[in-house]
């Protein structure tokens, strides 16, 4: 089974590459996915960061609320480091079981979707590194459109993350989706024929 590592910055369009690659036949496991399981109402690690950041993070169903946390974790990076530290065990224990319930029914390619895969330091999980890039201007344009966030919030959030720049120079692979889908299918395409053998 090939295990390959995907990531990009935010507004990339990660998820618009997971797509493709799931098209092709790609088991896709998403971490963005499984972080928002392991905080569903109810849940131990919901519990934690209720206790952590207070209770104005849950709404009154009961449910995270991702506006609030976001607002305190994204300012304070100290914060995102102990957001951290309180869902990625959960989130790992999720991911490495879904890769194994994958190998089980000898899925021959799984695309790990990782955020953060760089600032982690899990590369060395995976074979290699597939990178979803935007230059940071597309990144702020996508998010001011797609987000409803003001220039100074969006800008914040891209500059919480490791520079795509940086990710580039780190990656095995990458797909520059900076452009239209077209281009960014024919690279998706070109990448599975010549990384994975496959049409």
């Amino acid at each position: 089974m090939r295990l390959i590592g995907l990531t990009g910055g935010i507004a990339t369009g990660k998820s618009t590459v997971a797509g493709m690659l799931q098209s092709h036949g790609a088991v896709i496991v998403d971490l963005d996915v499984l972080a928002r399981e392991v905080v569903q109402p109810g849940t131990p690690v919901l519990a934690r960061i209720a206790d952590r950041f207070g209770s104005d993070v849950v709404d009154a169903d009961g449910a995270l609320d991702r506006a609030a946390l976001g607002a305190i974790v994204f300012a304070d990076p100290g914060a995102r480091l102990e957001l951290e530290r309180l869902t990625h065990p959960a989130v790992i224990e999720l991911m490495q079981q879904q890769i194994g319930e994958a190998a089980a029914r000898d899925a021959p390619v799984v695309v790990v979707d990782v955020p953060l895969l760089f600032e982690t330091g899990r590369e060395e999980l995976f074979e290699g590194t597939l990178l979803v890039y935007a230059p940071p201007e597309t990144q702020l344009r996508r998010m001011l459109a797609r987000d409803g966030l003001d220039a100074a919030d969006a800008q914040q959030r891209i500059n919480a993350q490791l520079p795509i720049d940086d990710k580039r120079l780190r990656a095995t692979w990458v797909i520059d989706n900076g452009g239209d889908i077209a281009a960014t299918e024919s690279q998706v395409q070109a990448w599975w024929g010549e990384a994975i053998g496959g049409p």
